[in-house]
């Protein structure tokens, strides 16, 4: 290899190693354009009627704060109130416990008996696993400035990006070489207009859901259905995960006031998330995205690896934008005009 072939083979390793380092930066970066892109829908759909695009970039940021900010106001209080409520039943439920043991202690036989643990042995091996949730929350707290600092930035850079996306996307293009750039623009354009077709399915899903749930839970006369109905429309970003979770806190919840609601809000979620990925996504999002479902599942699990939850949760639209950057770029630029030499 010539000099030149190893400084760019370096030069190609260094970047790599640059951009894995500061992948987190990268991925709110792409957060803060998913948030542009949305919000973009409803600046053109303002513009429609005659708004001046710095008023409508103003009228979309505010709907996007007012949503965020009742959105944690309906949600974190009721959260905080029913785990006020679990830490109240703890010890009633620790007495249960010891009450039951000492019932199935006189049932059994002194020889079976003396391998049975008692409530203080059941309680030294739960003590430690106290301890660490606690550091764990005591973590999670002092990570909390971060994290907010973290989703200024996000809001910060959306707002820019939203409010002249131009340069941006122009500087962008020209990180490619001239005879490339036009094609550049193109696929940046499917990605937009591909961003935006999952982002209208998407939330066409959470409204779906979201009314849904309200209304089962509400019938089922479970606590908290408005908060429960938010959290479950907000976990459908997260697909094949996001159901699953959903059904842990109305069912909890349901579980403090009567078995049997817990079991019949399970069958619902369960009837409800049957029609929801059997009907409406297929509806939808075949009008809108084309994944394949195993790669989806894949692609997930590789962004929540290498990125933690933010990575989970924005695994399908990294994963829609990798697909057509692969399938624009690989595939019909190199791998369908390789014709190869015999």
């Amino acid at each position: 290899m010539t000099l030149g072939k190893w400084m760019g083979v370096v030069a190609l390793t260094l970047s790599l190693y640059i951009l894995w380092q500061i992948r987190q930066l990268i991925l709110l970066i792409f957060t803060a354009v998913v948030i542009a892109n949305a919000l973009n829908i409803l600046v053109r759909k303002l513009q429609r009627f005659n708004f001046q695009r710095w008023l409508a970039v103003v009228i979309s940021v505010l709907i996007l704060l007012i949503s965020s900010i009742t959105f944690v106001l309906v949600i974190v209080p009721p959260v905080i109130g029913q785990l006020e409520e679990l830490f109240q039943l703890v010890p009633e439920g620790i007495g249960q416990l010891d009450e039951w043991l000492i019932f199935l202690e006189e049932q059994i036989s002194p020889e079976i008996s003396e391998f049975l643990p008692t409530i203080e042995q059941i309680i030294q091996q739960i003590q430690p696993i106290f301890n660490r949730l606690l550091g764990e929350g005591l973590t999670f707290f002092y990570t909390t400035v971060g994290i907010i600092l973290n989703i200024l930035l996000v809001l910060v850079l959306s707002i820019m990006l939203l409010a002249d996306p131009t340069p941006y996307r122009k500087g962008f293009i020209r990180l490619f070489p001239s005879f490339y750039r036009r094609r550049v623009d193109e696929i940046l354009l499917l990605c937009e207009k591909s961003l935006q077709g999952w982002l209208v399915g998407t939330l066409f899903s959470i409204t779906f859901l979201l009314i849904l749930s309200f209304i089962g839970l509400s019938i089922l006369g479970i606590d908290l259905a408005l908060a429960q109905a938010m959290l479950t429309g907000l976990l459908t970003f997260i697909p094949n995960f996001g159901p699953v979770l959903s059904v842990i806190p109305p069912t909890a919840i349901a579980l403090l006031d009567a078995p049997w609601k817990s079991l019949a809000v399970l069958i619902f979620y369960i009837i409800l998330q049957q029609v929801e990925g059997s009907l409406l996504t297929p509806l939808v999002m075949a009008q809108q995205v084309s994944l394949f479902p195993a790669f989806t599942l894949l692609a997930q699990v590789f962004f929540a690896t290498f990125f933690g939850f933010l990575g989970l949760f924005l695994a399908l639209p990294l994963t829609v934008v990798c697909q057509i950057w692969i399938q624009e770029v690989l595939i019909k630029d190199v791998l369908d005009n390789w014709t190869g030499n015999n």
